[in-house]
């Protein structure tokens, strides 16, 4: 690999880091359920992406940078899902403390 494509794989995952330890800050600091889940999952999904985005160039054929797509794909779909419930259940439930 070029020395040009290391460098962006290499600050790509490292921003990814940056955001998956924010999101990671934001649910142990933030004071009720909904901002936790708000927090969590906004720098999860951008962390996750930027992941992937630096692992996309050291894909050895496009198959596998495919699945690496999929997958992010799949994640962005289950966390939506499982943050709508959580959500819905805490309204629902009231805040517990």
């Amino acid at each position: 690999m070029s020395l040009a494509l290391d460098l962006f794989s290499i600050a790509a995952i490292s921003a990814g880091v940056f955001f998956f330890l924010a999101g990671t800050v934001g649910l142990l600091r933030f004071p009720d359920a909904l901002s936790r889940l708000h927090a969590l999952t906004k720098a999860d999904n951008l962390g996750l992406g930027l992941i992937v985005l630096g692992l996309l160039p050291r894909a050895e054929s496009p198959l596998p940078a495919l699945m690496l797509v999929a997958i992010w794909a799949l994640v962005q779909l289950a966390g939506a899902t499982a943050a709508q419930l959580i959500g819905r259940a805490v309204r629902r439930k009231g805040p517990a403390i």
